[in-house]
Order: structure tokens, then sequence, then C-alpha cells
């Protein structure tokens, strides 16, 4: 459906809400998402991998894929990397070749949880051996974002116990706060490192970094480009993600976001997919804190299990669209006026008008202005990319993260 068409309607309406439609329009061309290596192979759960014709299987062509999805939405220029899932001898020669697919090289993500030294925890394990190899993981990763020319260090842990006794806790968290650091001092000039948290899984007594609030009070301990990243599906049931994101925008320390969605314990569905009131709220808390959110890294941290992974790629880019582009066009100045004049659900209806807005036009009209399909989803199903890599490549089994 060609949306365009119902754009100048649209247009209209917004100014006449006091919005400027072409100040939306540019903050939209210079939205940034950037996608995972590891959501373009076959990968996710803890039960089984569904593999996918075409899936990527080295970093190579999870590089040719995101620059793929970067082409037609014009928004996602960058791609996370996993190490080792994605170690490579030359990373000159990997960021050379991110260039030719139209990308570059983003947040470097360390892996400490799948070594079987780490059954005990990684830099919190009781072993002071077992903490000098992870350690000497994270300052590799450091070395790799020199490398690379990535300003971004995203580190999550499955440190934990089982069973209360199993280890101090305290004790614990002295090790988490030594590791880290350390690891500080070898960030690159201007990088920054961000601190993501879980509050349960895999560890199921305590979990070493279980909350915004540790993520925090260790990054305080660090540094201050050490900051939280706050993962959409690591809450309890009914988490108020968006008082978090206003807290840590309100601190200065909120430093990115890794975009995904649950519906009960896992973190793996589409961002926006369960409850796209909820992704809105959290962009309207961005945007209303202006400058203090320029910093902000927005990445997607997703696998694809039963769906296509360009698809499923695709359309989180396009949620995340979506709902900034809502939160772009809130009559900040009514809802303002309500709000201090205690006017409850007159503020409310004022947010859910833009909510509830179709900025679908909106949306491709900016796309064709940017010189990408206007509708990008219905694009990459009638091209021939997804059939091409699916005769190139085959259906393998591993192909992000070793998952089988």
């Amino acid at each position: 459906m060609d949306y365009t068409t119902d754009y100048p309607r649209l247009a209209e309406r917004l100014a006449a809400r006091g919005i400027d439609v072409d100040a939306v329009k540019e903050k939209l061309k210079a939205q940034h998402i950037e996608t995972p290596s590891w959501g373009y192979g076959n990968s996710g759960t803890r039960f089984q991998v569904f593999a996918w014709p075409g899936a990527a299987r080295n970093i190579h062509e999870k590089l040719a894929d995101a620059g793929y999805i970067h082409r037609l939405t014009g928004v996602a220029p960058t791609v996370a990397i996993h190490i080792p899932w994605d170690k490579v001898d030359d990373y000159q020669a990997l960021s050379d070749y991110a260039r030719e697919c139209g990308v570059a090289i983003g947040a470097v993500n360390p892996n400490l949880f799948q070594e079987q030294d780490y059954k005990l925890g990684s830099i919190t394990h009781p072993n002071p051996a077992v903490r000098e190899e992870a350690l000497a993981h994270l300052i590799e990763c450091c070395e790799i974002m020199e490398k690379t020319g990535s300003k971004l260090l995203s580190l999550w842990f499955a440190d934990g116990t089982n069973y209360a006794g199993q280890d101090d806790i305290r004790e614990r968290k002295h090790r988490m706060e030594e590791a880290l650091k350390e690891t500080y001092k070898h960030l690159p000039d201007g990088a920054r490192m961000l601190i993501e948290y879980k509050f349960f899984e895999p560890a199921f007594y305590h979990t070493d970094l279980a909350d915004w609030g540790m993520a925090y009070a260790t990054a305080l301990k660090c540094g201050e480009r050490a900051q939280v990243l706050v993962d959409t599906g690591h809450h309890a049931q009914g988490t108020n993600i968006a008082h978090i994101v206003a807290f840590l925008l309100d601190e200065g320390r909120l430093g990115g976001f890794h975009f995904n969605a649950r519906k009960y314990a896992d973190d793996d569905l589409i961002v926006g997919s369960t409850n796209p009131l909820e992704l809105f709220e959290i962009f309207h808390e961005l945007v209303s804190a202006g400058d203090r959110a320029k910093d902000v890294a927005y990445m997607i941290d997703q696998c694809f299990n039963i769906e296509s992974k360009l698809e499923g790629m695709l359309q989180s880019v396009i949620n995340c669209q979506t709902a900034y582009a809502k939160a772009l066009i809130v009559d900040r100045k009514t809802l303002r006026e309500r709000q201090q004049e205690g006017d409850v659900m007159g503020a409310h209806r004022t947010l859910l008008e833009a909510f509830e807005t179709d900025v679908r036009p909106l949306l491709a009209q900016v796309r064709t202005e940017m010189g990408v399909p206007a509708d990008p989803f219905e694009y990459l199903r009638s091209d021939s990319y997804a059939k091409r890599i699916a005769e190139e490549r085959g259906v393998g089994l591993v192909g992000a993260g070793g998952f089988q």
C-alpha cells in the first residue's frame, strides 16, 4: 500500500496541533538503530534451533545481511559483534569489509557465559584463575574495539548462584567491581562501558547484577564513561521500564538499550510486538529528555528462531522507527499544561493521541525522501536477496552463537 498519498493530510493534522513536521522528519532521518550480528544467523532458544534457509554462517555473511537491512531502512548503519562468535584474525580487514557492505562495526560484546570454566561464574568465580581468564577476555575485547573503531563495550554476565550458601554474595560483588574497574582502564579513548543486568536466569538463587540499581551503583564506581544498558526484556513482570529510563537519563547514566520483548521469561521476541505502548512510553521519555539522551545507544538484541532472520530484523527496526515517530509528535505544550493543572485524564489522553496516530504515512514520506523503499517490508518480500542467499548458503545449523 502506498502510504505516501496519505502524508499531506497527516502533515496538516500534525501542524494544526503545533507539531513542526519538518523537524520531526529530520529527527527520523537521523535515527540510528544498531543491529546485532547474532540475529542474522541460526541461534537463540534453549530448546531447539530451527535452521532458516540462507541464515548467515559467519561474520562476513552477517555483515552483508546487515548492509542489506540498512539499505532498506537507512537507519541501521552499525552492527554489534560478539566475541568469540565473530572473532577473526584481521579486524582491520573486517572493518574494511563492513564498509564495503555499507555499515560499520558497532558495540563489542564479550562472551562470558559459554565456556565450561564459567559454570560457577566468570569475573565473580571463586577461583582466581578463572577470574583472570575472564578479565583477559574483557581486555581482549577492548583491544578489538581499538582495532575496529568501536566506541561501546557491551557487558552482560550470567554470573550468580543457584543455592543459598553456595558462595559469599558480598565477596562476589567485590570481585565484580574489581574486574570492571580494571576493564575500564583498558577502554579506548572516548569509548564507553555499558553495564547490562538481568533479574534472574541462568542463576536461580541470586544474580550478581540483578537489576538497574546494581548496574548503576557499579557504574558509579568505575567512572564517568561507565553507564547502564537497559535490556527491555530483562525485568520482572509489570516493571515500569519508562520510569527506569527517566531516572537514568536524569542521572546521566543511561548508556543504551538492547531492544527486544518478552511475554514470560525469555526476551527474544521482536521489540514492540507484545506491548507497543510500553515501547512508545520509553521513546517518549527519551524525546522529553532532549540533549540528555543525545549519546544513548539504540541496539537490537534478538535471535529469531521460527521467523525469517531478515524479516525479523527488519520488523524490529520498523517498530523502533514507529515508536520514535509517535513520541516525536506528542503535543508537549498541551501535555505540560494539563500536567500542571492536575488534569489527569487530559494529560493521559494527550499522550494517547500521539500513540494512536497512524504514523505510517509519515514514515513512508521520510523513507522516500531518504531514497529507501517507502515500505521496506514489502520490498524485502518482493526482492530477490532472500531467495539468492538461501540458494547460495543453503540450510546450516550453527550460524550466530554456536547454540545447538
